[in-house]
């Protein structure tokens, strides 16, 4: 059992929480908008209803040790993306801040209570993607309907029609995974290396025979890889001294290859004798011989680069074994060659919420574009207008985008005919030309508020980081526009007792 309601949500003090309106800090803005939805009752209950699918059906809330509520999940999520903090400065912050323990619903009277480490990774973990896409619907519409009753930050472009429709932006960008730079041979010390520690342990727990010796062995192996980090081709105009090199290269790459190789076969027959043991942890098992094809994999590929001369094809390449779903990624931005991650695709609208987002694995901008608009309208039928960049145009593109908006800005790729021409000159395509490059201060805030660099290891964490970072944006994006409508309460009562006083 991971949970148990620590408080009721209706003896949570949060409305006494009292917040700086003219804080332009990450912290004061990201919880005005918590608590806006904590203190109105139809949102809170949408937010914990949703939250309610992160616990199995069968589960029991009244049984088990104290864990953590919903509520304290979910602003523990948005807090960890928004700070871009680890969950070490998180574990801090939640236990010492007086504030973000107010909105976790903590009082004077339990204000000693205390949240541990791993029962907050934990927790946090259980958000799925799925759930917090349903959380950013919420925040969102939450968001549109305080800007048309109170007239805050709309930004309608001109002759566009009803003021609630929506007008988006759309662009892709890399969220880098946390990996080292990839060779072969770097990939193939690691695959070996976490063979051998895994199997030794294997062993050990079983009192098994250890046919490998571990530490001598992995030591063995990294004097060899360490040696062809520092062979490099000869620089010289003498042929023979390039061959000399050349071949002092392909004998140090066949000594590390030959020794691998021993490795690999050792720990396969050792894991054949494992698998026949009663009780044996079939996953351990599995993760052993998943790093076994990684090394195989690998030491196929260097042995057809450097012995063969061949070229690998690019996607036969996996560039990184603990992170397989990386990806080698070239956007041609100035001084970033070459980025490794995951491109992620998002939808924004025009009062700076982001409508969508998509984990694009294995996809390009041309891919993406009709289903990236589909999806949004999904959630949001107001959306009647779009803005792309080139990257995102191909003549079907152009087409089916035409019968899903009312107004597609979609600029195309090479020489332009009449047609073309006529209709980039418009004069609503031009002005949405001109306000798409407003993505890119979307894009900076995500990165700057966490989604530069994941951390998380697993494809279903990295989405689920993706997920948080969009939510807790939003979020932060609401408490903004709640501040600036207290800032202008403040001032309109500031101005009517001048007027009193000056009657």
């Amino acid at each position: 059992m991971r949970q148990k309601t620590r408080k009721p949500i209706d003896e949570m003090q949060v409305d006494q929480v009292t917040l700086d309106a003219n804080s332009r800090d990450d912290i004061p803005q990201l919880l005005k908008g918590l608590q806006y939805i904590f203190l109105n009752p139809i949102l809170l209950e949408q937010v914990l209803k949703i939250l309610d699918g992160i616990f199995p059906k069968d589960i029991d809330l009244n049984n088990g040790r104290p864990g953590m509520d919903m509520w304290s999940i979910f602003v523990m999520g948005v807090l960890r993306l928004n700070l871009n903090c680890d969950y070490d400065r998180l574990h801090n912050l939640v236990n010492n801040h007086k504030t973000i323990r107010q909105i976790l619903g903590h009082g004077v009277v339990d204000d000693q209570d205390c949240y541990y480490l791993q029962t907050l990774k934990d927790n946090v973990s259980l958000l799925t993607p799925e759930i917090l896409d349903q959380i950013n619907q919420v925040v969102v519409n939450t968001g549109h309907a305080l800007i048309k009753k109170k007239g805050l930050g709309a930004e309608p472009l001109p002759d566009r029609g009803a003021e609630d429709q929506l007008h988006g932006r759309c662009d892709s960008f890399v969220v880098e995974t946390n990996v080292e730079y990839p060779t072969d041979t770097r990939l193939l010390f690691d695959s070996i290396r976490k063979m051998i520690q895994l199997l030794i342990r294997l062993c050990r727990r079983h009192q098994v025979e250890e046919p490998i010796r571990g530490v001598d062995d992995i030591k063995k192996l990294k004097k060899l890889w360490r040696r062809l980090q520092k062979l490099k081709p000869s620089t010289s105009k003498d042929e023979s001294k390039q061959a000399s090199r050349q071949k002092e290269i392909i004998e140090a790459h066949q000594a590390y290859l030959d020794l691998a190789r021993e490795l690999v076969e050792c720990a396969h027959c050792q894991l054949e004798e494992l698998e026949q043991i009663a009780g044996i942890d079939k996953y351990k098992i599995l993760k052993i011989k998943d790093f076994i094809n990684h090394a195989r994999r690998q030491l196929d590929q260097i042995d057809r680069r450097v012995i063969q001369g061949q070229k690998i094809p690019h996607q036969e390449k996996v560039f990184s074994i603990f992170k397989p779903y990386t990806e080698w990624i070239s956007k041609g931005k100035a001084g970033v060659p070459v980025a490794l991650g995951v491109m992620v695709g998002l939808i924004e609208d025009q009062h700076r919420f982001i409508l969508h987002h998509r984990v694009m694995q294995q996809e390009v901008d041309v891919d993406v574009a009709v289903r990236m608009v589909q999806e949004t309208k999904q959630r949001f039928p107001q959306l009647s207008s779009c803005s792309f960049d080139q990257g995102f145009h191909s003549p079907g593109n152009q087409r089916e985008l035409a019968g899903l908006l009312e107004t597609v800005i979609l600029p195309k790729k090479g020489r332009l005919s009449k047609t073309d021409q006529a209709r980039q000159q418009a004069v609503v395509f031009i002005q949405g030309r001109r306000q798409h490059a407003a993505v890119e201060s979307a894009i900076h805030a995500l990165e700057v508020h966490g989604l530069d660099r994941c951390p998380d290891r697993e494809l279903p964490a990295f989405k689920r980081y993706v997920a948080l970072a969009i939510v807790a944006r939003n979020l932060q994006i609401l408490g903004r526009y709640i501040q600036q409508q207290e800032r202008d309460l403040e001032k309109e009562r500031c101005q009517n007792e001048r007027c009193q006083k000056a009657a």
